[in-house]
């Protein structure tokens, strides 16, 4: 192995700098040492994501005619296509679910204080894109419940200035459509991997130059237990989670496969139980909560009046970045955990009574 090694470094010597630097960065070890593994987790199943919808690629046709057929025959036909479409569709719900995880244990953490605005900045967008992935490839599968999902989804801005031409931008014409599934598979395959390629990038640059943040007061009181390298001990554990996220993964996707459904027709009426995917429902809760005049343009504005205010946070709570605990700020985060978890179960529990 030694001897591997020095053929690859003599011959790529340009990243002997880079090894060398992350041989020398250091996590720092504290009772909330594990939250640090859910960025990589999210990272993992991200890339599990990439293998799995380029082999899915191979298969599928972004056609009104031919979508709900391709997955048909992919879930029938294609060697462990099943598989495939289920680690595929349960990758992406890990992911989302450890990107939340990540963010609130780096907001609970004051991880986003001075110096590393930036970092919370991008990873906050990381966020939002992929939640893009997730609203971008409901559609695909073309069926019954993704495609009035979709409707009702791509509706909802309609209620804000100028929010007509958006609809128009992502439906491709006045109603979900043929159109409307090249659009959204265009997003999902070109446009959204390469904005994320991009800010991931820059994310995973700014965390290896700043380097991870102990929560405040840790260290003035004695609770760091040490620092573990990042190369090779850290990374060794991520790796360790990696798969035992890896057989999660499996687990769920032979336990619990999610149903194809039966094609979409756009002249058929809605069936019940119609709703987005579970990282949607806290903000379909307060939609519906908001069904009264200029209800929704409300829902609209607080959801982005809180979305800028949430981006906005390492600018914000100064004596985070002096090093001071902000306790106005962590209320703030349990007030916006709160308003998610209770939403989202109110989603589950109204939906679960229709089954």
């Amino acid at each position: 192995m030694s001897a591997v090694a020095g053929w690859f470094q003599e011959r790529f010597y340009v990243l002997n700098p880079i090894i060398d630097y992350l041989k020398h960065k250091e996590v720092p070890k504290h009772r909330l040492s594990f939250w640090y593994y859910f960025g990589g987790l999210g990272l993992f199943f991200f890339v599990i994501q990439i293998l799995t919808g380029l082999l899915l690629l191979q298969y599928y046709k972004p056609t009104e005619t031919d979508a709900f057929a391709s997955f048909l025959f992919i879930q029938g036909e294609v060697p462990f296509g099943w598989l495939l479409r289920q680690i595929h569709a349960w990758s992406a719900n890990l992911m989302i679910m450890m990107l939340f995880i990540h963010m609130f244990s780096t907001f609970f953490m004051k991880s986003y204080r001075k110096p590393r605005e930036l970092m919370w900045v991008s990873g906050f967008v990381l966020l939002l894109l992929s939640l893009g992935f997730g609203f971008t490839g409901y559609l695909l599968p073309w069926n019954e419940l993704a495609f009035f999902a979709t409707q009702v989804g791509t509706e909802v801005p309609k209620v804000a200035p100028g929010g007509a031409f958006l609809v128009e931008i992502l439906r491709g014409g006045p109603e979900v459509g043929g159109e409307t599934l090249t659009r959204m598979f265009s997003l999902h395959v070109v446009l959204l991997p390469g904005l994320v390629m991009l800010v991931l990038a820059a994310h995973l640059t700014l965390v290896q130059i700043l380097g991870t943040s102990a929560p405040i007061g840790y260290k003035e009181a004695g609770l760091i237990k040490g620092y573990d390298k990042f190369f090779p001990t850290f990374l060794a554990k991520d790796g360790i989670g990696w798969l035992i996220g890896f057989a999660l993964l499996i687990y769920l996707a032979v336990m619990f496969p999610w149903e194809i459904g039966v094609k979409a027709n756009p002249l058929s009426p809605a069936p019940l139980g119609i709703k987005p995917e579970w990282y949607f429902w806290a903000q379909f809760q307060l939609l519906k909560d908001f069904k009264f005049e200029g209800g929704e343009l409300l829902a609209i504005i607080l959801f982005t009046i809180g979305g800028v205010v949430w981006l906005l946070v390492p600018f914000i709570d100064r004596q985070a970045s002096e090093e001071k605990k902000s306790p106005i700020f962590t209320i703030f985060g349990i007030l916006v955990l709160a308003f998610l978890l209770i939403n989202t179960y109110r989603v589950y529990a109204e939906y679960s009574m229709l089954k």
